[in-house]
């Protein structure tokens, strides 16, 4: 399964991956298509075998502060303005619990016999912390921290951090007097080398404990990153180590929220990306990552792969797993079947990481298709392996590519199609955008929608 790793009608942003067993989980948000609200309000769960992890399977609703068609809401105390964001599920003594973050109200915790729920309600966060510090018990963007030695730990906030120690007998509540505020700072200080306006916390924060090594994974100041600091304690004090992920290099960007998870021996990153032209309408993606001997994380690119190691170019790929669109391009899904990347304009770049072209088939050229909605215009799309025609074109792509054949697209809806140069290997593809209009009527052009790409092919 490529980027979006779920079916691409399914928008879980502020995914939290869990392994429990032999299946990989993720818990997040639920948006919808072009919505111009974040989430909505249920939260579902998606599974996968470990050992498959393109092979997911939906849960359904396992928690909803609204009656949907199916059932009345879990929460008795919410309104039409307590949306579900963000939550996160960990397992305690055979038992798993659900942390709600609810806006606009006091969140809550809530229990199920399995991982993929449903889950009832136990009880609201009960606290003694300021209501100042913990959003009047909204506990925003909870991440939760089930230690070895059995004690749990819970940290939230948006623009400001803090974390305290939960009771494990009920887990729900806040032990008196274990609160920290600013764990991860949000102003500039030398402790914990916090000197730099991407190291400072935003909101999104999601514990992890790898070995001895504690791990905050985090959404800092610079929103469309993922952050990271570790700790020799659950309780701090941190240390900024970097970033994993910036969803918003050569994309459009917003919020990230996201964490790892190990699955099968590989480690990964878990974080969203935007579509439809809006920041509150985001699909779950991941990258493959390595945490080295001295327990950094090398910083990773954003890719179309999802859980493939490579893509095929032989056969169709839809158009809308792209990761790299600039020039105001963007993903518009029209219904569950039907999406297109659309305002493409001379100054769009499009790109893909990464096909595999296999071995050497003794041709010296290959044929392109692709299926394009006219929009009224004469243009050309330019086809480039591993970079485009200018290093300074993509932030993510430092060396100019090689160009192998271009295509040209006319007014209307069609299959468009040419015979370009063979290559082999691995390679990342990129399309750049261009026409042939110049002076008075090149300026009219200039910036204008020229049509929309819906897939594209390789063949041989």
């Amino acid at each position: 399964m490529a980027n979006p790793y779920l079916p691409n009608w399914e928008y879980i942003p502020d995914g939290e991956p869990r392994v429990f067993g032999d299946r990989i989980y993720v818990y997040g948000s639920h948006d919808t298509a072009g919505s111009d609200k974040f989430c909505d309000y249920v939260l579902k769960c998606w599974s996968a075998p470990v050992d498959d992890p393109g092979n997911w399977t939906c849960h359904g609703d396992i928690f909803r502060t609204q009656a949907t068609r199916d059932y009345p809401a879990d929460t008795d105390w919410t309104k039409d303005n307590n949306e579900l964001y963000a939550p996160d599920v960990v397992e305690k003594d055979g038992k798993y619990y659900l942390y709600c973050y609810i806006i606009n109200s006091i969140g809550c915790v809530a229990v199920s016999d399995r991982p993929c729920g449903p889950f009832k309600l136990i009880s609201k966060y009960k606290y003694t912390i300021p209501d100042e510090i913990c959003a009047n018990g909204w506990f925003i963007d909870p991440g939760v921290l089930v230690d070895d030695d059995g004690r749990v730990f819970i940290y939230c906030g948006y623009l400001r951090s803090f974390m305290a120690e939960v009771n494990p007998k009920n887990m729900y509540e806040i032990l008196d007097n274990s609160c920290i505020e600013h764990f991860i700072p949000n102003e500039k200080t030398e402790k914990g080398g916090f000197t730099e306006e991407d190291s400072l916390f935003f909101e999104a924060a999601s514990p992890r404990k790898v070995g001895d090594t504690y791990y905050m994974i985090y959404s800092p100041k610079r929103g469309s990153r993922l952050a990271y600091a570790t700790s020799d304690s659950p309780t701090g004090p941190f240390t900024y180590r970097g970033y994993i992920v910036d969803s918003g290099v050569d994309y459009p960007g917003g919020n990230d929220h996201g964490s790892i998870a190990c699955i099968n021996g590989q480690w990964y990153v878990f974080y969203h990306r935007m579509t439809n032209n809006t920041i509150m309408s985001r699909r779950g993606c991941m990258e493959k990552i390595e945490i080295l001997p001295d327990g950094t994380i090398p910083t990773v690119e954003t890719t179309s792969l999802g859980f493939e190691e490579a893509l095929n170019p032989y056969r169709e790929t839809p158009a809308e797993i792209a990761c790299v669109l600039t020039g105001g391009a963007f993903i518009t899904e029209k219904n569950v079947f039907d999406r297109v990347i659309r305002n493409i304009t001379d100054e769009t770049v499009i790109g893909y990481r990464y096909f595999d072209f296999g071995d050497d088939f003794g041709s010296k050229t290959m044929e392109f298709a692709a299926k394009v909605r006219g929009m009224g215009t004469d243009c050309r799309m330019n086809i480039y392996i591993d970079g485009v025609d200018t290093a300074d074109r993509l932030e993510s792509v430092s060396t100019i590519g090689k160009k192998i054949g271009s295509v040209q697209i006319g007014r209307d809806d069609s299959i468009v199609s040419a015979v370009i140069e063979a290559v082999t290997g691995r390679h990342a593809v990129y399309f750049t955008i261009e026409t042939d209009y110049t002076g008075w009527t090149g300026d009219f052009f200039k910036g204008r929608s020229l049509f929309e790409l819906e897939s594209f092919v390789f063949m041989k």
